[in-house]
């Protein structure tokens, strides 16, 4: 008969790896609800944009009206045009958080093509021109690899400088990191021309972000213009909550794709049910015999399988079968907002 005590520790230990599969599943699920309200505000975002955008009204003001009633020369065709940039704008912004959150740096993805305004794509995730002559060097490179590296491509590849899996916010450049050397451009001994943008001052700016003030720059025009008439200064207020909305929800991605659980925790698990297999069928062997193979069999399997699969799901924006499908969620809003 098995005795008791031979059970509990059993348990235990079950309850253990289950409350680190809990950890690593809060991570994963708190991605997906990130992505889904960042989702939820692209859609509203674009309807309100698409209803609400509309040429100024032509009816008299009233005597008793303050102000002055916006007037534009903008056709409604020219309009329609604008408007769908704006939704563009919005629609970049999931792929460009896709890309953000797995580190991969730059616009020159395929999923980008027929997204970005054509007046964004002359650009990269930093602002600086892609589109150069070899003559023409942008100031980007601080180090002598980064400084070759593009001498000899006037165009970024999206394979070059891919960043760390935990390291996606790259840190703003100090004035130490831009001292006089043969690493900087404008100080070395050759000459060349240098082409200078406003956002290489904050290089570390991340493309959502930099999309993000675009569409609320953008929404701004669209106020100042008074194509934003119909539904005042609340249902502007409520267009730009939804633009800060869908920063927050980044950041909240963010944290979890650039916060994983710390190394040494996950070495200690391992130690710990590895040493707990060894020394279970000793405790079993008296009480059980034969059957203490099959048991620990079953238990080894279900114990690695528990902390396996809470390593898989720790890091739920990667491009693994087993991690959020990102590309089918922004293939689907792709297709509800075209």
């Amino acid at each position: 008969m098995v005795q008791t005590n031979s059970i509990v520790p059993l348990l235990s230990v079950v309850v253990g790896l289950l409350l680190v599969f809990r950890t690593s599943y809060d991570r994963f699920w708190e991605g997906r609800k990130s992505f889904s309200a960042l989702t939820a505000s692209i859609r509203n975002l674009s309807r309100q944009v698409w209803v609400n955008v509309a040429l100024p009204p032509t009816d008299p003001q009233p005597a008793f009206a303050k102000g002055k009633t916006p007037t534009s020369e903008v056709t409604l065709s020219q309009l329609r045009r604008r408007k769908i940039e704006a939704l563009k704008l919005s629609l970049s912004l999931a792929y460009a958080a896709k890309h953000y959150l797995r580190g991969e740096d730059g616009i020159q993805w395929d999923d980008f093509h027929g997204i970005l305004p054509a007046w964004f794509a002359r650009h990269d995730e930093t602002g600086y021109n892609v589109q150069h002559t070899t003559a023409t060097h942008s100031y980007q490179a601080t180090d002598s690899a980064d400084l070759e590296a593009g001498t000899n491509s006037g165009v970024s590849t999206p394979d070059h400088h891919r960043p760390d899996a935990t390291k996606r916010v790259r840190a703003k450049r100090s004035k130490q990191n831009l001292a006089a050397g043969p690493a900087t451009p404008l100080l070395g001994d050759t000459h060349r021309t240098v082409e200078y943008h406003a956002y290489a001052d904050e290089a570390s700016l991340p493309l959502p972000l930099v999309l993000a003030t675009e569409l609320t720059r953008v929404l701004f025009n669209f106020r100042r213009e008074g194509f934003l008439e119909t539904v005042g200064p609340a249902g502007t207020n409520a267009m730009m909550q939804l633009i800060s909305s869908m920063v927050d929800q980044i950041t909240a991605m963010e944290r979890i794709a650039n916060t994983p659980i710390p190394i040494s925790y996950g070495i200690h698990l391992k130690q710990c049910v590895t040493l707990y297999l060894f020394a279970l069928p000793l405790t079993l062997v008296n009480d059980l015999g034969w059957a203490t193979v099959p048991i620990v069999t079953v238990v080894a399997f279900t114990f690695m399988g528990i902390e396996g699969i809470a390593d898989e799901i720790e890091m739920p924006f990667g491009v693994d079968e087993r991690d959020l499908p990102l590309d089918l969620y922004c293939r689907d809003l792709k297709e509800e907002i075209e």
